[in-house]
């Protein structure tokens, strides 16, 4: 089997998330909250023989490309297939609680390269981008659906997209002539509609429009506050929880989520009386991002915007720890 997609910042986890010394002892427990093909399970794996993994995909296709690479492992990798937001808020009662906690947002090269859902402008493929295909709404289904002023909004908010406006309407012109159904034919629309010297910027002027509507159709920032706290309260105290992110608005609602997990109050400065319970509830143990070298930024050029976080659990999170996250 063909393994497409390099773990980034994958020397960097093995560190900060090493099951080694108090409190792991003889065992630990890790969950992948995004397995994808399994590249850091598998080095995690291979590295820490005291280690389980119970890793989390909500994609069947390339669950099955992970169960295949991880079998050799035997009964110390365990398989969930559905969303990560869904696992922690439900956590299975089949499952031990974790001491180790990895959250890697990217979108696996596979579903670039082979997934054959339109997650790429490069290829002629089905407008989809659904990471799970039983889920309802399609990249289709928004470009052609959506209203000209929503359209250029979502493009505006999930891609930060400048030009949110110019593309909605080149969009919304097209469609008149049929259903936009083809990843290419939404690329040429988007090339066409911005300026010359848009075309032949460092990115190609598809990129944002694509990662809205990417971010869109799996409901990527609406799931992430909410999973980010069921998923700690879910660890061990003294457990550690590791988010690598790839663009500023993920970026954000980590950073603000971890920074008020590490104060001793969160309450607002106009409440009198403290309400939030007045505890720190996590040492954070990057104080600054951990960004790739340029090595593996030479070796490996998707883990060029990567910035991993970590945190240790000191006590569990209440509801104020999410105030002024975004969506909270």
């Amino acid at each position: 089997m063909e393994i497409v997609h390099k773990p980034v910042l994958l020397n960097e986890c093995l560190e900060y998330l090493s099951p080694i010394g108090e409190p792991f002892e003889n065992h630990a427990v890790m969950i992948d909250s995004t397995l994808g093909e399994g590249g850091h399970t598998f080095n995690f794996l291979t590295k820490y023989p005291n280690l389980e993994v119970i890793g989390l995909d909500a994609d069947a296709v390339i669950q099955a490309r992970a169960k295949e690479r991880l079998s050799p492992f035997g009964n110390r990798i365990h398989f969930f297939n559905g969303w990560f937001n869904q696992f922690y808020e439900n956590y299975p009662a089949e499952y031990e609680k974790p001491d180790l906690i990895l959250f890697d947002l990217g979108i696996s090269v596979f579903h670039y390269e082979k997934s054959e859902r339109g997650f790429s402008f490069r290829y002629d493929e089905k407008l989809d981008m659904r990471l799970n295909p039983l889920s309802e709404t399609s990249a289709a289904d928004l470009v052609n659906d959506l209203s000209e002023e929503k359209l250029a909004d979502l493009i505006y908010l999930y891609g930060e997209e400048k030009l949110s406006r110019r593309i909605a309407k080149a969009i919304v012109e097209a469609r008149k002539g049929g259903r936009i159904e083809s990843s290419k034919a939404l690329a040429e629309i988007i090339w066409n509609a911005v300026p010359g010297n848009y075309r032949y910027g460092p990115i190609h002027p598809a990129t944002r429009t694509f990662q809205a509507l990417r971010i869109a159709v799996n409901s990527e920032l609406k799931r992430l506050p909410g999973a980010l706290n069921a998923a700690f309260n879910d660890l061990k105290v003294g457990g550690k929880m590791g988010v690598i992110t790839f663009h500023s608005l993920e970026d954000r609602i980590v950073k603000n989520y971890f920074r008020n997990l590490g104060k001793k109050c969160v309450c607002p400065p106009e409440v009198a009386i403290c309400r939030c319970g007045g505890q720190q509830c996590a040492e954070i143990l990057t104080h600054k991002p951990v960004a790739p070298t340029a090595e593996e930024i030479k070796d490996n050029s998707p883990s060029r915007s990567a910035k991993l976080r970590v945190i240790r659990k000191l006590a569990d999170s209440t509801p104020y720890h999410l105030e002024g996250v975004i969506g909270y």
